[in-house]
């Protein structure tokens, strides 16, 4: 993901990142965004020269989160704005997953691919989705705005928008008290 003209730099996305972590630096969440804002900021160093040392910083620096919060957060994944690690621990992303603004993650969540014959093959998380403890989210399937995805559920088909996704495997239904839509 390259910085586009929308995109706040790299100490202004972190930023926004500590303040969406209730200004705690100390959050492993926070870090994790912090590593990940880091490695896709590097990318963007055009010469290899000039971008090895921060290369060799990003890898110290990921496999220290990685191995000491139990979150791998890989710089390929393309992570909105606002994003929230709410705890540590057995955190993985797939590095073709795509989370939107202001989602929620916690511990124990697999955005992952669903079939060893087709590698690059993972989610993509709406604006505002919210992903239980535990939770599995396996192949492209799309998860709507706003959707819920409940503690301990495997989602293997897509969820609508204002959506809540429960159980193994997950059963879709509309979500209760879902924010409704202004008329126009």
């Amino acid at each position: 993901m390259t910085r586009g003209h929308d995109q706040p730099g790299l100490w202004a996305q972190i930023r926004e990142d500590w303040h969406a972590h209730e200004r705690d630096w100390t959050r492993p969440g926070f870090r994790a965004v912090a590593v990940h804002r880091f490695g896709v900021w590097r990318m963007c160093i055009g010469s290899r020269v000039l971008r090895a040392p921060f290369s060799l910083l990003y890898r110290i620096l990921y496999r220290r989160v990685r191995n000491h919060y139990g979150i791998e957060l890989p710089y390929s994944v393309t992570l909105g704005r606002r994003v929230v690690i709410e705890h540590q621990g057995s955190i993985v992303v797939h590095g073709d997953t795509v989370i939107g603004d202001a989602c929620t993650i916690r511990q124990g969540v697999t955005l992952g691919n669903r079939r060893k014959d087709r590698p690059l093959e993972a989610p993509t998380l709406g604006v505002g989705v919210d992903v239980g403890a535990g939770a599995k989210v396996l192949g492209p399937v799309r998860i709507g705005d706003r959707a819920v995805i409940g503690a301990n559920a495997v989602v293997l088909e897509d969820v609508l928008a204002d959506h809540l996704a429960v159980g193994v495997p997950a059963t879709i239904r509309p979500r209760p008290n879902a924010p409704t839509a202004e008329p126009a």
